[in-house]
């Protein structure tokens, strides 16, 4: 049931993502002739006016096929009025931006949803960004505790920065230069209370695995419950917060893999997602929202990288139009296109060595 639902699932965002093309091209006059949810052989098949809709074999995508565009071949134009390449440059850049618009739009209202039915504390958000920076206990050895801050403790300012939220908190203490940092406390009787604090500094892995070295002083924050609440306008606040967080990370991620911080046996590929996105429908309807939200913003950022045969790349192409005033050369476009499609077949095959390598081993 769980592969039921995560197949589910990735339809309906390559739905969206295709749906967002499609909409936008018909706006623009660009005949679609086909729309289409998976690669390969179709298994189901409708026209509908000048549109053939159809289910294909292989779920792992999806593509609108507009009149004088075609993702494989560059240089295959139509000069009819009715055709994508007799578009102006502009017209194509947002009829290939509606795609990933559509999955970041997408996102902001899944998490704008979960806002209203109730946050969890998880690691799956930034929820530290909606806490109070209010001490609620210490660690072992906290240097806060030994040079005198006590439970219940609202910190005001560190090195006479204001802090509005535990996220403050640890930005400050990170990008300090100094040996000491400089606190400034509310304490719960009413006493406005400074104290000099040395952290200590520990080796600690980031959420990307790699091993950092960061600065502690040992507290943690006071959370009287276990889930947020958010008004619908706060709740708008958080989808959008929520939506450049994850949108951030993935950046970061792409960042990290392509500098060989994060090694290349860390990507996952599609059984991967599928595994993770089953295990989130067993789990609960929060776990489900936040993990398809969080795919669909990686489909719509990873359609925005500047490869040839991505959404990215046909953007860029027509930025150069733009620019230049006149098309790529229809050679180097087409060779680029193969590059590109080269690059996602063999990302796309490392995944699945990864996905399959760690199903193997355990």
């Amino acid at each position: 049931m769980g592969i039921f639902i995560a197949f589910l699932i990735l339809s309906f965002l390559i739905f969206f993502h295709e749906l967002g093309h499609f909409v936008t091209a018909r706006f623009f006059g660009v005949q679609v002739d086909v729309f289409s949810i998976g690669f390969g052989k179709k298994v189901f098949s409708k026209r509908i006016g000048k549109t053939e809709w159809s289910i294909s074999s292989i779920p792992l995508g999806g593509y609108v096929k507009m009149k004088g565009q075609d993702d494989v071949n560059p240089i295959a134009k139509s000069n009819d009025r009715d055709s994508y390449s007799s578009k102006a440059p502009w017209q194509r850049i947002i009829i290939l931006l509606a795609g990933p618009f559509a999955n970041f739009l997408v996102a902001f209202l899944l998490y704008f949803g979960i806002s209203q039915i109730g946050t969890p504390l998880s690691p799956l958000f930034n929820y530290s960004h909606y806490i109070e920076p209010i001490v609620g206990s210490f660690s072992d050895n906290s240097p806060a505790k030994k040079i005198g801050l006590k439970d219940g403790d609202k910190i005001l300012e560190v090195n006479n920065k204001k802090i509005d939220n535990w996220e403050d908190i640890g930005k400050t203490i990170q990008n300090s230069k100094q040996d000491s940092l400089h606190f400034r406390v509310l304490r719960e009787n009413g006493v406005v209370l400074e104290f000099d604090i040395k952290p200590i500094v520990k080796e600690q892995k980031n959420r990307f695995g790699e091993l950092i070295k960061r600065k502690l002083v040992g507290i943690a924050p006071k959370v009287s419950n276990i889930k947020l609440e958010f008004s619908p306008f706060e709740g708008l606040i958080f989808a959008w917060n929520e939506t450049i967080h994850a949108s951030t990370l993935i950046f970061q991620s792409i960042q990290k893999l392509i500098m060989g911080s994060v090694p290349a046996n860390q990507l996952g590929g599609v059984i991967s997602i599928m595994d993770v996105t089953a295990k989130a429908s067993q789990s609960g309807i929060l776990p489900l929202l936040f993990f398809t939200a969080l795919i669909s913003v990686n489909l719509g950022v990873l359609n925005l990288l500047p490869i040839p045969a991505l959404d990215g790349g046909h953007i860029t192409f027509n930025i150069y139009e733009m620019v230049t005033g006149k098309a790529p050369n229809e050679e180097i476009a087409y060779r680029l296109t193969l590059i590109g499609w080269a690059v996602l077949l063999s990302v796309m095959l490392l995944g699945l060595y990864n996905d399959i390598h760690r199903l193997i081993t355990g």
